[in-house]
């Protein structure tokens, strides 16, 4: 692929994102030589009717279904860099007047574990949403969601633009704080430390993850995103010096361990346990079963509790771990729903289908007055594919309940409560 083309699928994606969550596109940001002020970023192309001297133009190529069907809204980037800038983009569109972010986070682009720790900035009041860089160069999608946010500082960012994890490149122009460390569990406990400098307080929960299975580990990011706990790893059988250190500074906040015994055995639970007040696992046999029990999960300050309809949820392929980082902000604003994870790209799991099934919203005379779900799906139709996305839309689907005998169930809508 040219350079040029390039730039035009990176603006396509991008304007399309923005499209479909309803934002206008126009003009949103520079490429090349182009500037806010000089041109839009090209849109999706607009099929003709036959006739018009032109054939019809499949349905994809408007974006629909690979963008967007009636439940869902996809992020479509080949890669999470790609995913990443989109993402960013999408949750500060950066037009109109509204905020733009304070500071951005740049990630290693070959680093999921330093991704999801750094997750937990993308939450308040710090919202630095997550882009990737290489070692040595930012990439061409990262510099372009760059020039579009122009990220400033503030005193909730200590002046800082741009938070660097590791060796990530970054802009000499920038301002930035570094984090460093040698390997997931000092880079995740340096977070942890900067973490505890922005906001001035402790967390509520700490969340252990393990770096043996990065599946198992995805939905962390979404939740430190959401509440601000941080994320610190742990191994398959022994819990790292810098973990412990972490966790000494945390001696009264309860932690949380995702994923079952094959990524985090019960020794693990022992040593945290001999540090914090108390261990709780959350799991399932897999990735997707474990995800799905952590969106599930309630332990008052704790978990999603996602058990009713009328939620937002972001479903990301297990083989693209920073995806789940990339996607981090959309947990943290919009519609705050947890990372759901799955590792067929083709058909939904069957754990993630039970739990959709058990939040499918219904109602029986007003479907205006009715709860909805949305999904977004993160990456292009290698991740996830078009079959995959229409079975996941029909499963949010609001469907009419039968109403009790007696009820009519034609005429006038009768408005429903909320309540």
């Amino acid at each position: 692929m040219t350079t040029a083309s390039r730039r035009k699928r990176i603006a396509q994606i991008a304007a399309a994102v923005l499209l479909v969550a309803g934002v206008g596109v126009g003009a949103y940001f520079g490429i090349g030589e182009l500037t806010a002020d000089e041109d839009e970023a090209p849109a999706p192309p607009v099929a003709l009717e036959e006739g018009e001297g032109r054939s019809a133009q499949p349905a994809e190529e408007l974006g629909f279904p690979e963008f967007a069907t009636k439940n869902t809204t996809r992020v479509g980037g080949s890669d999470p860099t790609a995913d990443a800038a989109g993402v960013a983009l999408a949750t500060f569109p950066s037009q109109g007047g509204v905020e733009r972010p304070a500071a951005v986070t740049l990630v290693p682009s070959s680093d999921w574990a330093a991704g999801i720790a750094a997750s937990v900035l993308s939450g308040d009041p710090v919202r630095a949403p997550i882009l990737l860089s290489d070692r040595d160069e930012v990439p061409e999608e990262t510099a372009t969601a760059l020039e579009a946010l122009r990220p400033e500082g503030s005193s909730e960012t200590r002046d800082a633009r741009v938070f660097r994890i590791g060796h990530a490149a970054a802009p000499d122009s920038l301002r930035t704080t570094d984090v460093s460390g040698g390997d997931p569990a000092a880079i995740a406990a340096e977070v942890d430390r900067l973490r505890a400098e922005l906001v001035d307080r402790d967390p509520d929960n700490i969340l252990l993850a393990s770096t043996e299975d990065p599946a198992f580990a995805m939905p962390a990011a979404a939740w430190a995103a959401r509440s601000g706990d941080p994320v610190l790893f742990v191994e398959r059988n022994g819990v790292p010096a810098a973990t412990k250190e972490a966790l000494k500074r945390h001696e009264d906040v309860p932690a949380y361990l995702l994923g079952p015994d094959s990524v985090a055995s019960e020794k693990v639970v022992k040593e945290v346990e001999k540090l914090v007040p108390g261990v709780q696992r959350i799991e399932g046999e897999d990735p997707a079963a474990s995800s799905v029990e952590f969106a599930r999960f309630d332990a008052g300050t704790f978990g999603w509790n996602i058990t009713d309809p009328g939620h937002g949820l972001v479903v990301a392929n297990g083989s693209r771990p920073l995806d789940a980082a990339a996607a981090a902000p959309l947990s943290a604003s919009g519609k705050w729903g947890p990372m759901l994870v799955t590792e067929n790209a083709e058909a939904v799991p069957a754990p993630l289908r039970g739990f959709l099934l058990d939040i499918k919203p219904g109602y029986r005379n007003d479907p205006t007055r009715a709860f909805y779900n949305h999904t977004w799906l993160i990456g292009d139709s290698d991740a996830l594919s078009v079959g995959f996305q229409a079975q996941l839309d029909d499963l949010l689907e609001l469907v009419q309940i039968q109403p009790p005998p007696g009820e009519p169930t034609s005429g006038a809508p009768k408005r429903e409560s909320r309540q």
